[in-house]
């Protein structure tokens, strides 16, 4: 295969060793860029070698992106097919029936799994697809075929939105690959709450799997505690913790679709009166809440990315430093604070010291209680520091 496929190499100022040791990617202005690479077509196969012509490992082209090569298969003979996926969708799997008793995790999670830009959730007898990177979009008939035979899911979904799929020159499409779409909200039980997930038209894949540790954090804290789900979306903060005893919660999205999933959640896990939304601009409601003289006992913030990129770090880390500004005056003395993050620019320290800047700035003192990731479904590649990108930062003010 290696003299069928095309041959991409490594400039002599490359760090081949890097890629060597497991990082999956390689930057374009790390390789050789003559004509015959610019191109090829976006998701072709090609055999990565180094400046001395060695080969490396299998990979996928892509000469529009900045990420020009994704490492697929150390072995340059290996072949991309319906079998090769479904010994990583096999071993995927494997991890995910011991973590969890049902079926409702991340599958999938790219390069962590051995499938650079694919991310799969699923849903029961569903999964949604985000195939993030051009060759996992030219070979998704394959990918869906083999998910089909590894866990006898009887519906795939393709979700075309993101920003990574633009970074990678592709559409924006989404749609039923296998079997039909939901034609409503799916019920996803977690963290003793019900979680109502839309598939086809919320955000991301429909649910935050990677937040269930953190969920499970704040509800430990939660007995008779009045709380506060900032940036809620569908109430994943809030519905644990009045699965564990709170008083009372009210959750903040900007988000009617959002706040209606909230409240079908609250309704079905059987604590709807205990349950209110607020729809509003997150840092306008905290505004009007410290002005009506409103306190909880626990307020969790979990807002977008921030910072999604480099260029957009120090903006992002001011808005996470006014998002902390902002709540530490709604908690009680005593009171926690949860802040997230998932940016994977704004690194943990970053993040942190961002965190405590805004608390000291609202006068307030605190202690860091707990730091918290994304759930072992969504698993960390070491060298490559994106896949984790999560941090839930708890302090006790």
């Amino acid at each position: 295969m290696t003299d069928t496929l095309p041959h991409v190499r490594l400039l002599p100022k490359a760090n081949a060793r890097a890629v060597r040791h497991g990082f999956p990617w390689v930057y374009e202005n790390e390789l050789v860029t003559d004509r015959r690479t610019r191109n090829l077509e976006a998701g072709t196969l090609a055999v990565l070698v180094d400046a001395e012509r060695r080969p490396m490992g299998l990979v996928a082209v892509n000469p529009n992106s900045k990420i020009i090569c994704r490492m697929l298969d150390r072995n340059p003979e290996a072949v991309i097919d319906a079998s090769w996926f479904a010994s990583k969708l096999q071993r995927a799997l494997d991890l995910r029936a011991r973590l969890y008793d049902q079926p409702f995790y991340r599958l999938v999670h790219a390069e962590a799994d051995g499938l650079p830009g694919v991310v799969i959730d699923r849903f029961g007898d569903t999964c949604v697809v985000q195939p993030n990177a051009a060759w996992a979009d030219a070979l998704l008939p394959a990918l869906v075929a083999a998910l089909q035979e590894v866990t006898g899911v009887k519906h795939v979904l393709k979700n075309g939105s993101g920003r990574a799929r633009g970074l990678e020159g592709l559409d924006d499409q989404s749609g039923a690959m296998l079997g039909e779409a939901p034609t409503s909200a799916v019920p996803v039980a977690m963290n003793g709450a019900t979680y109502m997930a839309d598939l086809t038209s919320g955000q991301k894949t429909g649910l935050f799997f990677d937040q269930r540790p953190n969920h499970e954090f704040a509800a430990r804290l939660s007995k008779g505690a009045r709380v506060l789900d900032v940036f809620s979306h569908v109430g994943g903060f809030s519905l644990a913790a009045l699965a564990h005893g709170a008083q009372s919660a009210l959750a903040v999205d900007g988000s009617v679709a959002a706040l209606e999933l909230a409240e079908e959640g609250a309704k079905q896990s059987g604590f709807g009166d205990r349950f209110a939304t607020r729809k509003g601009d997150a840092f306008k409601t905290m505004e009007a809440l410290a002005a009506e003289g409103q306190k909880f006992d626990i307020v969790v913030c979990d807002p977008p990315a921030f910072a999604p990129n480099k260029p957009a770090l120090d903006k992002g880390l001011r808005a996470y430093e006014r998002v902390a500004r902002l709540a530490a005056p709604l908690v009680a003395d005593g009171g926690f604070l949860g802040l997230c993050s998932c940016s994977h620019a704004a690194e943990l320290s970053l993040f942190r010291n961002a965190s405590a800047r805004g608390i000291g700035r609202a006068g307030r003192r605190g202690t860091l209680l707990h730091t918290g990731f994304a759930g072992p479904d969504h698993p960390l590649l070491p060298q490559l520091a994106e896949s984790g990108y999560l941090k839930a930062l708890f302090f006790r003010l």
